[in-house]
């Protein structure tokens, strides 16, 4: 704990995502193992590249850097998971729909929390993607099993009194007195640890063959972390070597692919979901031990934020992809994920270009311009990609599922989009593509300030392709 005697948001954000690493890590060993080799291959990609190696971030900042992620049930919950966070200055940024990314059943949507000020993401840029039940979708969920999972959410309590009002305290007064928040950090920690109650086994089962992400979410009386995703400079390198040590990593690495040119987005991978063991009260009342898969250890590599043009791009070269590694495989049964990669890499090098600089020029990615040393111009610096990609994280959960679960794609889906979901959560859901526009108008202002010059005489943005003009 810090030696202050008051603790601001940001603090309290850092110390949460310390204590959640010291939890997650004992209750699942490889974890550590997963810090442990990611820190190891991004200092080495450090001694290999030099300053290009943190381009995107400082190794101290990447090190330290973690995203959690977690299930809730009804828009209840969302919201006080929202003030939860709230009091670490976490915001929900972006809306993702995972019902429709995934040949498996993941009956979710979600947003994501996180500082959404530049200078807040540079302290500890700490997030938590957060995913809810859509119990109403009939592709899912009869109305007698919706029912059921509506009064089962109804009885349990996630987040207790204590631990809102001193979230609320905190979001309201900008922070909390060092006493109130080592038990609001102890509140917080322990409302996401793994539950050693008793699963009812008929009621999770009875969900578990409709979703395995269903079972997780509702037939469990509590929540918990799923994953806890450490960064990493180099993710192909890492894969390499967990697997080296005889942890079982899932198939591929989801995201772009590894190519010559810019990094951009997001690539994420993880080891296997582990066999966990858990107690269950059978319908005669009866103890048993058994095991659930649920939990996995995710890791990422970050690259540039791209423009909605660039994202347009991305999806139209993901659905390219899609229908030439189908085709391939219909012609080859044998088809393997290394002639996935190479489909992959000639599609994005026929889509993106492979300098930062054309980047920027074709108006693709994000950039910040700062005022040189000498007062004659501005430099360009590439901005990370805060956010996530619902299909690399239903890739992700699918990766690590038993079973695909049922999908009745005969019935009617439930329309939820991200102005429901800013009313599930009482505030504002933001746009992650005007955060990035933000930052970028707001280098510039800086940038010409420190010139002495006219914003506008310096050079303008376009917020809809973010490329300077």
């Amino acid at each position: 704990m810090s030696a202050a005697t008051f603790l601001e948001p940001w603090q309290l954000r850092a110390a949460f995502a310390r204590s959640l690493s010291d939890m997650y890590g004992k209750e699942v060993p490889a974890y550590t193992t997963l810090l442990d080799v990611s820190h190891e291959v991004s200092a080495d990609f450090v001694a290999k590249h030099g300053a290009d190696a943190e381009r995107l971030g400082s190794i101290a900042r990447v090190t330290a850097e973690r995203h959690g992620a977690i299930r809730v049930g009804t828009p209840t919950e969302m919201s006080q998971v929202a003030r939860v966070f709230g009091a670490m200055g976490m915001h929900p940024v972006g809306f993702y729909d995972l019902r429709d990314a995934s040949s498996s059943s993941v009956p979710v949507i979600s947003t994501a929390f996180r500082p959404i000020e530049r200078e807040e993401l540079a302290r500890n840029p700490f997030r938590v993607f957060t995913s809810m039940l859509v119990t109403a979708d009939r592709r899912f969920f009869t109305a007698d099993l919706e029912r059921r999972l509506e009064n089962f959410l109804a009885a349990r309590t996630l987040f207790g009194p204590e631990l809102l009002a001193l979230a609320d305290r905190a979001e309201a007064e900008g922070g909390l007195p060092e006493d109130q928040a080592a038990e609001f950090l102890r509140l917080a920690t322990e409302a996401f640890e793994l539950s050693r109650e008793p699963v009812d086994q008929a009621w999770y089962r009875e969900l578990e063959a409709v979703s395995a992400v269903a079972a997780d979410i509702g037939g469990i009386a509590s929540t918990h972390i799923n994953h806890l995703t450490p960064r990493v400079l180099d993710i192909d390198d890492l894969y390499a070597r967990m697997e080296a040590r005889g942890i079982t990593m899932i198939d591929a690495i989801q995201g772009p692919p590894r190519w010559e040119g810019p990094d951009v987005l997001l690539r994420q991978t993880s080891f296997r979901a582990l066999a966990e063991p858990r107690t269950f009260r059978t319908a005669a009342g009866e103890i048993i031990s058994d095991s659930l898969r649920v939990r996995f250890g995710e890791v990422e590599a970050r690259g540039i934020a791209l423009t909605r043009e660039g994202r347009a791009a991305y999806d139209a070269a993901v659905l390219e992809i899609d229908e030439k590694a189908a085709a391939a495989r219909a012609e080859e049964p044998g088809f393997t994920e290394a002639q996935r990669q190479e489909i992959a890499r000639a599609v994005w090098q026929k889509t993106f270009p492979t300098t930062e600089a054309e980047l920027a020029a074709q108006g693709l990615g994000w950039f910040t311009y700062e005022a040189d040393r000498d007062g004659t111009g501005v430099h360009r610096e590439p901005v990370v990609y805060e956010d996530f990609l619902p299909r690399s994280a239903a890739g992700i959960f699918q990766s690590n599922l038993t079973s695909d679960g049922a999908k009745d794609a005969s019935q009617q889906g439930t329309d939820r989009d991200a102005d429901w979901m800013s009313g599930a959560l009482g505030r504002e859901l933001n746009d992650p593509f005007d955060l990035y526009a933000d930052q970028v108008d707001r280098s510039l202002a800086r940038a010409a300030e420190t010139l002495g010059v006219d914003p506008a005489t310096l050079t303008t943005t376009d917020r809809t392709t973010g490329a300077p003009r």
